[in-house]
């Protein structure tokens, strides 16, 4: 692909791997909190039941959160798609540990375009992100989905 993605383009991709539920709160859905409006998150649910036991293992954010405002994503059309990678993927992409990179290294520009990034609060948990994913990300962005997916899969399937 190597393009820009877009956001709706990220859900379309998502939507069609098999199991994949995407909660998508539209402005004014009274089931979900203000703040989640215009975002969206991605779980692996055959059932298309919204888990309440697991986190999404993917997500796309719209806005600051309270404790998130390192992406500067409140300007328009600046987004965020968040992403739980494991360990050797996390090394593999940022050259170190969950904790965003090298020992020494500096923090990263967490508002930066088509980068790949340690998740400005959730890094150290093993999530990437990538604000406004375009020709240098898109193509890793989708694969890193589609790889989450999987595990996500596969923890399901463990559990069930």
């Amino acid at each position: 692909m190597s393009t820009d993605l877009s956001i709706d383009q990220i859900i379309g991709t998502v939507q069609d791997l098999e199991g994949a539920l995407v909660v998508a709160p539209a402005v004014g859905d009274p089931d979900f909190p203000e703040l989640a409006w215009g975002d969206a998150f991605f779980y692996y649910a055959p059932d298309g039941e919204m888990p309440g036991n697991v986190q999404p293992y993917g997500t796309i954010v719209t806005k600051n959160y309270p404790d998130d405002t390192a992406s500067d994503l409140d300007p328009a059309d600046r987004w965020r798609v968040n992403i739980h990678v494991d360990r050797a993927t996390f090394r593999e992409l940022l050259g170190g540990g969950a904790e965003g990179g090298a020992a020494g290294r500096a923090q990263p520009d967490s508002s930066a375009v088509d980068v790949v990034l340690p998740h400005p609060v959730y890094g150290t948990a093993g999530w990437v992100s990538v604000v406004n994913p375009g020709f240098a990300t898109s193509d890793i962005v989708l694969g890193l989905l589609r790889d989450a997916h999987a595990a996500a899969r596969t923890r399901f399937e463990r559990r069930h």
